[in-house]
């Protein structure tokens, strides 16, 4: 176990990862396990991933499930404090309403965990009877503030132009659609401390238009709770590297002032977000983030880890860059970048067991409770194989494979 230095030697992290942390001397280095060029290891990555997914699984192994099974009655049911989550406009109402179907049958209509629906509009009377007449569980719909959501008073308007040009030639998704930016910058760091939010530890993150494919038998959060996790995920993707281009830096710069560097827990997942072979051109451009994370659309978290001070004081220092605008800095690696570097990642879960789509991307378990999707299929098209890290995150973060499933 790493031991943080007082005085200026480095430590050396654990596993021979050769990255360092001590007082004004935090950086990450990946470390590679087998050489080869980037096709070798995109075939290599592969077959890890094909061959996992072909395993049969069933359910956490980890745990003591059947005391976590649902409940006669729902009504009566002492659930963990948690909200089930979705940001969603007036407009995506047929949308999430597919959502809310597959949902409530594989998992909610069995537990009736409360919905929280957030929008930067007020729903109309429309979208909350169309959405209650789905649920029994209890629903509450906030209007996200103007001064929570807008962009800051102190974003360079022309600054913020010139960027979005750059990154728009650049074919940067939602590079010139301010609400995408303030999406991105409110579930980076603002959502967990909304009135309506801040009473709950645990939430589950949904959106419009995904699926589900998991007949769920247990409580996800008293899952959560009962292993002392603190995120689970089911899809880890590369990001588009024009859209985080400073996130690294700005955060290492972040850890080399003052103390910051205390922040860093030496069971991190260092390697994951530094791995450079599978799309080297991708973590050159980024200055040696690899841009592996966990896909935000589908995540079950505690919300508690970022209201801690050292998501927080890293979250405020991100702030101040500007760089929600200047880049495209999404949540998503926000998130997983918080979580590799202030989380043991012991405490992070990827739940094989949860069939799980949002166009074009799947996780879909060999598991007798999954119906609907392709065993193993990770894309749409199959063209997009690269753009998959769970091989990485599975190699080189994963204590024992087959110690959960």
């Amino acid at each position: 176990m790493l031991s943080f230095l007082d005085g200026a030697t480095a430590a050396i992290l654990p596993g021979g990862s050769g990255s360092t942390v001590a007082p004004q001397n935090v950086d990450f280095k990946f470390v590679p396990r087998r050489n080869g060029d980037r096709n070798q290891i995109l075939a290599h990555n592969q077959k890890v991933y094909d061959q996992v997914l072909a395993q049969e699984i069933h359910e956490p192994r980890d745990f003591d499930m059947d005391s976590i099974r649902p409940p006669q009655d729902p009504r009566d049911y002492s659930r963990e404090n948690a909200t089930i989550i979705a940001l969603v406009r007036n407009n995506e109402v047929a949308g999430i309403k597919r959502t809310l179907r597959q949902f409530e049958s594989n998992f909610n209509a069995k537990f009736q965990y409360p919905y929280t629906f957030l929008n930067d509009e007020p729903f109309t009377e429309s979208f909350k009877e169309r959405v209650r007449a789905l649920t029994k569980a209890d629903v509450q719909f906030v209007h996200i503030p103007p001064e929570v959501w807008n962009k800051p008073a102190s974003i360079d308007l022309a600054r913020e132009r010139q960027a979005m040009d750059q990154m728009e030639k650049e074919n940067v998704a939602y590079a010139k659609k301010g609400s995408y930016h303030n999406m991105c910058r409110f579930y980076s760091g603002l959502f967990h401390d909304l009135p309506e939010l801040q009473k709950y530890k645990y939430y589950w993150r949904i959106e419009p238009n995904v699926r589900f494919y998991t007949d769920l038998n247990y409580d996800v959060f008293k899952y959560l709770a009962g292993t002392k996790k603190i995120y689970g995920f089911t899809i880890s993707l590369y990001d588009i590297r024009q859209s985080v281009r400073t996130l690294l830096p700005e955060t290492l710069r972040f850890l080399n002032q003052g103390d910051n560097y205390k922040y860093v827990d030496p069971n991190g997942a260092f390697q994951w977000i530094t791995e450079n072979q599978q799309n080297p051109h991708v973590t050159e451009a980024t200055n040696g983030y690899s841009t592996c994370h966990f896909w935000s659309n589908f995540e079950i978290a505690d919300m508690d880890f970022y209201r801690g001070d050292a998501y927080r004081n890293w979250f405020n220092h991100l702030e101040a860059t500007g760089n929600f605008y200047y880049e495209r800095w999404g949540d998503a690696p926000v998130h997983s970048l918080g979580l590799a570097l202030f989380a043991d990642k012991r405490k992070l879960h990827w739940f094989r067991d949860i069939g799980y789509y949002h166009m074009p991307y799947t996780n879909c378990p060999n598991n007798e409770n999954t119906k609907g999707c392709t065993t193993g299929k990770f894309d749409d098209s199959g063209h997009n194989l690269d753009q998959n890290c769970m091989a990485t995150w599975i190699e080189y973060e994963m204590e024992s494979l087959g110690a959960i499933y």
